[in-house]
């Protein structure tokens, strides 16, 4: 078995946790004063802050909320919404700075365990728990025995980045599995034993115009994926145009036409439903099944269990990838009639980290992607979850975890639109 897929369990070093929180806040999220702004060090991103954002908005009732969860005597289960890849572990640690500075946070194994021997180790005493995808038994019981030693552990209930910050996807059952069972083992213990899960939502947003910054960026995207620019279209509608122009070459590859004047979300749902319908029928699976999901769930199973046939494999991969990729823009794209600068630059990254593999430029933005421009972290906390006092099943604990999340974001974007900190366009998804 490769070292990328067998789990080490971490060995935090809480020295080295304290320095790094200092060098996250200063040259990942910050920047140095006096250098972020002038040419030509604010071309430098360490100078710059990686991240590039400037101000952390973390409201004193909200951080005592989530401080209020975690400690000894208690197991806690910190989940925050993941709008944005890189930018993500930055703000979680600041987060976890302040409220659990020993928190053991989930990563994906080809970050901890798939850049060498000595990044594993650095990553392994950053307190980093690497998911074995298939096989996770290992990582969920190293958290349940972190947890109950009232260190928190963090994990992002959305699974992968979805570029989406004001909508919270479907969220996995992961942590609700895992606190229940750290409950269990806590009132084996004691029978007052308390676990939380907490969960955490931040929304970024830019504290400038950086309409000339995003256009650059659209441009590069545009020649890279060989796609022609319409002279007279806004931003938005060359994202839109090169989303139309993807879907249409997704269309030619799999043989199929849409109806002329067919909206981009309908001609989507279309190609969805009939890749659904060949994956079921190449992986043998029940007609029955609906659940675009619940397809994708049995057919990964479906390529562990069957090794055998390359042709096939290769079949079932391409297929199950394609309509995941095409599922990445959902029905929130299309639901209201304006966009923001965020939802651009959002929708560029995506279609980056989709499409665009031309060489290092566009591997670097996968792992590192780059903001337009300057921007704020909006953090807050909805109210934490607390399983011993939950009496349903794990399905209703995560409906209920998914609810609190969303009002927040959607409470947190409202807001912030009132207080004019969005710079808004015509939408040309909407109806189109």
């Amino acid at each position: 078995m490769s070292r990328i897929d067998v789990f080490v369990a971490p060995r935090p070093n809480p020295a080295l946790i304290r320095v790094m929180t200092s060098v996250n806040r200063i040259v990942m999220l910050r920047g140095i004063p006096g250098f972020r702004d002038i040419l030509p060090f604010n071309r430098l991103a360490g100078l710059r802050g990686v991240a590039n954002v400037r101000h952390i908005d973390f409201p004193h009732a909200d951080l005592e909320r989530l401080k209020a969860s975690c400690g000894a005597g208690k197991a806690t289960f910190i989940t925050p919404n993941h709008p944005e890849f890189f930018t993500d572990w930055m703000i979680d640690k600041e987060i976890v700075s302040q409220v659990s500075p020993l928190a053991a946070s989930w990563a994906t194994n080809g970050v901890v365990n798939g850049l060498g021997r000595l990044m594993q180790k650095f990553w392994l005493a950053n307190n980093l728990i690497a998911q074995i995808p298939g096989n996770s038994g290992a990582a969920k019981e190293h958290s349940v025995v972190w947890a109950l030693k009232g260190h928190g552990v963090l994990l992002h209930p959305e699974g992968g980045v979805g570029w989406h910050a004001n909508i919270v996807a479907p969220l996995l059952p992961g942590a609700v599995e895992i606190g229940l069972e750290a409950l269990k083992r806590g009132r084996a213990t004691g029978p007052d034993f308390k676990v939380w899960i907490a969960p955490v939502v931040w929304k970024l947003v830019f504290t400038r115009n950086v309409e000339a910054a995003l256009g650059k960026e659209c441009t590069y995207v545009e020649k890279n994926l060989k796609i022609e620019r319409q002279a007279t279209d806004t931003l938005p509608q060359r994202i839109h145009h090169i989303y139309s122009t993807l879907l249409a070459r997704d269309e030619g590859e799999w043989s199929l036409s849409s109806e002329e004047g067919a909206t981009y979300a309908g001609r989507q749902k279309a190609l969805v439903a009939e890749l659904s319908r060949r994956l079921g029928q190449a992986i043998s699976s029940d007609t029955a099944v609906t659940d675009t999901a619940e397809l994708l769930r049995r057919a990964r199973r479906w390529q562990r269990e069957n090794t055998g046939d390359a042709d096939e494999q290769k079949k079932v991969r391409v297929l199950a990838d394609t309509i995941q990729r095409l599922q990445r823009v959902g029905s929130w794209a299309s639901a209201n009639p304006r966009i923001t600068q965020e939802e651009i630059a959002e929708h560029l990254k995506r279609i980056r980290n989709d499409y665009c593999r031309s060489g290092l430029r566009d591997t670097m933005n996968r792992l590192i992607p780059q903001p337009a421009g300057p921007r704020c972290s909006y953090i807050r906390v909805p109210d934490p979850l607390g399983l011993h006092e939950h009496a349903g099943s794990v399905d209703d604990a995560v409906a209920e975890l998914h609810r609190r999340m969303q009002a927040t974001v959607a409470s947190t974007v409202a807001k912030l639109a009132v207080g004019g900190s969005f710079i808004f366009y015509p939408n040309p998804f909407y109806r189109h």
